[in-house]
């Protein structure tokens, strides 16, 4: 295991206290002086041309408008955890709320307990678990790499979570905890047995009234957490729309670390079991005497929850393109590159459980990802 030489803890010792990254992460403004600013870098255009799509994916969000569930509930003779219903912000926040929901059964002997769910909040809450004394179970009916967390962009950036307009104090403040708690312990995973790096990103937009991840951050306050924040000349870049931020976060590449954190899992005694549950009272029959719920949608089916909706999001997978090392978000559009495709997305369609590939939807990302460019190559 890595150790953060700076703070000396681990990612397995930071979860396993359950500390808060609140009091040992240092405060960052969103504006540097002239004098501090970076040189511009030159950034090549992406090659949006139709012939260098590779494939078409297709995932469901689990989106709740008032936030994710973290709770500890009972079923029958059973300690029910649930942690479900993170919308677009799964991976940015799984370690923390794996963090939290173990610290529901802080006060129980580790035992023996089942994880329902394999994506990357079952995973993470089953070794958050193992690092806590727990023998984990894992029971889902998809493993990686047929899960959704698989072809998920998973940029840290814990956006389109909830509804501003609908969250309360409380949520809001497990929000900011869960944040930081997932951002430190994904600060020591950093490197290619992860698939975690730290990227530059651009946020763009038409007009200084639109929202962009550094307005979301300050709204829900989280804008500590997002390093590096610089308003910059447009014309030092190649994009056309006139306001640029560029701030730097963590990229992470789903088809690297649900791999790894599966190996992990393995090592320490875990097990995994195909199984399908089609209601509560399946569940109710496991052996395991705690639960933990992590299976997205499903906790419509399984447990009435009428908020949960599916939120599609369709994405565009170029030819990898290694001079783009950068990434930007804009207005509903966003571009990560990774190694294994330039990963272009731009839907968030409240109530549609499709999952086939539209490809009216695919020109118009392509035809809007392309006209943020002032020039392409």
């Amino acid at each position: 295991m890595r150790r953060n030489d700076s703070f000396g803890i681990t990612r397995k010792r930071f979860l396993a206290a359950g500390l808060s990254a609140a009091a040992i992460l240092p405060a960052r403004t969103l504006a540097q002086p002239a004098s501090l600013q970076r040189a511009p870098a030159r950034l090549v255009p992406v090659k949006l041309d139709a012939g260098r799509v590779i494939r078409i994916v297709v995932g469901l969000r689990p989106y709740r408008r008032t936030g994710f569930v973290l709770r500890a509930d009972h079923l029958g003779d059973k300690l029910l955890v649930h942690n479900y219903g993170h919308g677009g912000g799964g991976f940015s926040l799984s370690w923390g709320c794996a963090a939290m929901a173990a610290d529901l059964v802080a006060d129980r002997s580790p035992q023996r307990a089942a994880v329902l769910g394999c994506g990357v909040i079952g995973l993470t809450t089953a070794r958050t678990l193992q690092d806590r004394g727990w023998t984990v179970t894992i029971y889902a009916a998809h493993t990686p790499p047929d899960t959704t967390s698989n072809i998920a962009g998973a940029q840290w950036t814990p956006t389109t979570v909830f509804a501003s307009d609908a969250a309360s104090t409380e949520f809001l403040e497990t929000f900011r905890r869960a944040s930081q708690t997932a951002n430190r312990a994904f600060q020591l995973m950093v490197g290619p047995a992860y698939g975690v790096r730290w990227i530059d990103t651009y946020a763009l937009k038409h007009v200084a009234s639109d929202r962009d991840e550094i307005d979301y951050a300050l709204s829900a306050g989280i804008e500590d957490l997002y390093a590096d924040v610089e308003t910059i000349a447009p014309s030092s870049t190649p994009f056309a729309t006139p306001l640029v931020r560029r701030f730097t976060t963590m990229q992470i590449a789903p088809n690297t670390f649900l791999p790894a954190v599966e190996r992990d899992f393995f090592v320490r005694g875990g097990r995994i079991v195909v199984r399908t549950f089609t209601d509560a009272a399946a569940i109710a029959s496991l052996d395991e005497a705690v639960v933990f719920n992590c299976t997205g949608l499903g906790s419509r089916t399984l447990f009435g929850d009428t908020e949960l909706e599916p939120v599609r999001g369709q994405l565009s997978i170029l030819e990898p393109q290694s001079d783009v090392d950068y990434a930007y978000v804009a207005e509903g559009l966003y571009m990560f590159p990774r190694d294994d495709g330039i990963v272009l997305g731009g839907t968030f369609q409240h109530g549609n459980a499709s999952l086939a590939p539209d490809l009216a939807t695919q020109r118009r990302i392509l035809a809007e990802h392309a006209a943020l460019y002032r020039t392409r190559t």
